[in-house]
């Protein structure tokens, strides 16, 4: 029995083995980050958190934080190196797709520091 090699994941031209295990490591993190963050911050609480009041409280346990910005990491890499792909498909000059790779390790790293002081300013007011 054959196995059809089309149908396997594997990186894309101009996509390196680690940027694809890092997408893929990513997709899986944030499916279970997504879950507990629905669950904590949806669903153990009946009301939920509505006040600004609520947010800084429940950010005051220490898992809480890590767990926030490692969604937050999760999320903004996964979307980053999605959107590579994307682009990847469109088969791109090397001069464009290394321009390209610049902007989103710059936006990648300022939407992650930027999401990093926010969390860090909230658990500071409590």
């Amino acid at each position: 029995m054959s196995i059809n090699t089309q149908s396997v994941s594997a990186p894309r031209s101009g996509e390196n083995t680690w940027l694809w295990l890092l997408k893929i490591v990513t997709g899986g993190l944030l499916v279970i980050l997504l879950g507990i963050h629905l669950v904590v911050n949806h669903f153990m609480d009946e009301k939920g958190l509505l006040t600004y009041a609520d947010v800084v409280a429940y950010y005051q346990n220490p898992i809480i934080p890590i767990m926030e910005i490692s969604f937050l990491a999760a999320v903004v890499t996964h979307s980053l190196t999605g959107l590579r792909g994307i682009v990847l498909d469109l088969k791109p000059s090397r001069i464009f797709l290394r321009v390209f790779d610049v902007i989103l390790v710059i936006a990648g790293v300022s939407v992650i520091v930027y999401g990093i002081w926010l969390v860090l300013v909230i658990v500071s007011k409590g």
